[in-house]
C-alpha cells in the first residue's frame, strides 16, 4: 500500500501551496521536490487565492506567525475548501503563546482539514479548543512511549472523530490516525531532533502524498510519515565522523529523493490498531 502512495507522488507530480515559516521554507520546497512533487511558497494576500485555485494541495504551518500571513491562511484554506482540496495543519508552537494558540483553534473552526499534523504536545492544545478533553486526554503524557501508547491512540482517534481529519502525532513513536484505524509507526533516529524543520518538512511532504492519493487520506499520510522517519535512518547511516547536523539535514533530503517505492514498502516499520 505504502509503495503506491509513492508511486502515485512521482507520477502525478502534484503541486502543491505552502504557506510555511521562513525559519524552514526552503526546505520544505527541497523536500517536496525531492518526493516528486512541485512546490509553491506563497503568503500574500492578494495572490493566495489565486495561488491556491492553481495547485493541488495547501500546506498551511504557522511556526512564524505574523498579521498578514494569519489573514493568508484562512483565504487559501477556505479557498481550498470551496475548490475540494486537501489541505494540512502543521500548528507549530500552538500553546507556546496566546497568538499562536488562537489562530491555531480558529483555523481548525473556520478551515476543514484533511491532516492535522503535530507533536503530541501541540495536538493536545488543539483539541483543549474543540471540545474533546472530556477524559479522553486525561491521561496521555506530553511525550508518546510504549506505556502510554493506547491511552496516545484512543486519544488521536477521539480528537480524529471530532475534526474529521487525519491525525498523525509524531515523536520517538508515531502515531497516524483516522477515527478508526491507527498506524504506529516506528521509524526514524532521535538525531533527526537535532535539525530546524523535519517536523515542518514533513507536514509539506505529506501534503504532496495526500493530493497524489485523495481517495486514502489515512493511508498516504502514514506512507509520508515513514518515508520521512525511513530517510533519517538511511541518512544517519551516511554520516562520517566528521559531519554533524547540518549534513544530516542534506542527507534526509537525499534520502527522500532516492527513496524507491519498494524501499519504502520494505523498511516501513509499523503496527495497525
Amino acid at each position: 500500500m505504502f509503495q503506491k502512495m509513492l508511486e502515485n507522488v512521482r507520477g502525478k507530480c502534484p503541486l502543491i501551496h505552502n504557506i510555511t515559516n521562513y525559519v524552514t521554507v526552503n526546505d520544505c520546497a527541497n523536500i517536496v521536490l525531492a518526493c516528486g512533487a512541485s512546490p509553491i511558497m506563497s503568503d500574500d494576500q492578494s495572490e493566495v487565492e489565486e495561488i491556491t485555485t492553481i495547485c493541488g494541495g495547501l500546506n498551511i504551518n504557522i511556526g512564524t506567525l505574523n498579521k498578514r500571513t494569519i489573514e493568508s491562511m484562512f483565504l487559501a484554506g477556505k479557498r481550498a475548501n470551496a475548490l475540494s482540496h486537501p489541505v494540512v495543519l502543521d500548528p507549530v508552537g500552538a500553546g507556546a503563546s496566546k497568538l499562536r494558540t488562537e489562530t491555531a483553534q480558529k483555523l481548525l473552526e473556520e478551515v476543514k482539514f484533511t491532516v492535522i499534523r503535530g507533536n503530541i504536545s501541540e495536538v493536545k492544545t488543539l483539541a483543549s479548543g474543540s471540545g474533546t478533553t472530556k477524559g479522553v486526554d486525561a491521561d496521555v503524557a506530553d511525550k508518546v512511549s510504549e506505556e502510554n501508547l493506547d491511552s496516545a491512540v484512543a486519544f488521536a482517534k477521539a480528537f480524529a472523530e471530532k475534526t474529521g481529519a487525519v491525525v498523525a502525532i509524531t515523536g520517538a513513536i508515531d502515531i497516524v490516525v483516522d477515527g478508526k484505524k491507527a498506524y504506529c509507526i516506528r521509524n526514524g533516529h532521535p538525531m533527526m531532533s537535532s535539525i530546524t524543520g523535519t517536523g515542518c518538512q514533513l507536514s509539506a511532504m505529506t501534503a504532496a502524498y495526500v493530493t497524489a492519493n485523495p481517495e486514502h487520506p489515512l493511508e498516504a499520510a502514514a506512507a509520508a510519515v515513514c518515508a520521512m522517519g525511513l530517510a533519517g535512518e538511511i541518512a544517519h547511516a551516511r554520516l562520517s565522523a566528521q559531519d554533524g547536523n547540518s549534513t544530516y539535514r542534506n542527507y534526509i533530503i537525499d534520502a527522500i529523493y532516492n527513496m524507491t517505492p519498494e524501499q519504502l514498502e520494505e523498511g516501513a516499520k509499523y503496527e495497525v490498531r
